[in-house]
């Protein structure tokens, strides 16, 4: 399987050269929980710009606990993530949540998100993989690294080998933070396997006031990247508020994660961030 997923630059990006998740360089995805409106998803997007992030994340279905929690604007989300991306020259990545959505999500994304509930959803991965779209695929909240890598088993087997594993925290018996995450399974997927491996802190911890520092471990244990949630004004949040960077931390978080990229010998690409001495 190959170890660097390749993905065209975005229309009106500025950056002519692809995007390479995989290879020594970080690749940041930021971007808020839920597409709550188009204002506040052009703030994101003009946001993650300006700090150099080149993939913007954001949820237009929401697969929530509860079902009188917000569940997303559905298509027109998945059009307003479009539209603000390519004003601005990103990539997007959001998630399907079923077989019937993936003809919109591969419309309209550039990455497709298999979220911690769908991993053992095998005809989703099926008909996700015959799209032959780059697929992060996130770890099952209750799942081994075993299980998880026979979920990606199941795309390889439909012709895709264009993924990338997301670590987004497994449940314990700590209530502590919201998951606990698995900084060895990390390591070890960088040992033994060909795979990009991307890490979600904001849905690890549930907090907002940790999300760096898990967001430094992961790096430091050799994930390729980072997916992040960003809200322009969290407490407003419709979605997952506790564990959104705001505008003011953004700057800090992508400086941060530039010194510790430099520290283990890797780099963060058009990133605005002042390397350590």
């Amino acid at each position: 399987m190959p170890s660097i997923i390749q993905i065209d630059s975005a229309p009106n990006s500025v950056l002519s050269n692809p995007l390479r998740i995989g290879d020594n360089a970080l690749t940041l995805m930021l971007g808020p929980c839920a597409v709550e409106s188009y204002e506040q998803t052009r703030a994101v997007a003009a946001a993650v710009s300006r700090a150099g992030v080149r993939v913007l994340r954001g949820g237009a279905f929401k697969p929530r606990t509860s079902p009188h929690t917000f569940q997303g604007l559905g298509l027109e989300g998945l059009e307003i993530l479009r539209a603000v991306a390519d004003e601005f020259g990103l990539l997007v990545i959001t998630e399907a949540l079923g077989v019937e959505q993936l003809p919109l999500v591969s419309d309209y994304a550039d990455i497709i998100q298999i979220g911690s509930r769908n991993m053992q959803h095998y005809p989703l991965l099926w008909a996700a993989a015959e799209t032959g779209m780059p697929i992060m695929l996130k770890r099952g909240f209750m799942s081994t690294v075993a299980e998880w890598l026979a979920a990606a088993d199941h795309i390889i087997s439909r012709g895709n080998e264009r993924i990338m594993l997301c670590e987004r925290g497994i449940r314990s018996f700590d209530n502590a933070t919201r998951n606990v995450l698995d900084v060895g399974a990390i390591a070890l997927l960088k040992t033994t396997t060909g795979f990009p491996v991307i890490a979600d802190p904001s849905h690890a911890v549930g907090r907002s006031d940790l999300v760096l520092p898990a967001a430094k471990a992961a790096i430091a244990a050799g994930a390729d990247g980072l997916i992040v949630e960003f809200h322009p004004d969290p407490p407003t949040a419709l979605s997952d508020a506790e564990q959104a960077i705001s505008a003011d931390e953004m700057d800090r978080f992508v400086a941060e994660i530039g010194r510790i990229a430099v520290a283990v010998d890797r780099h963060l690409p058009h990133a605005n961030y002042a390397p350590a001495h």
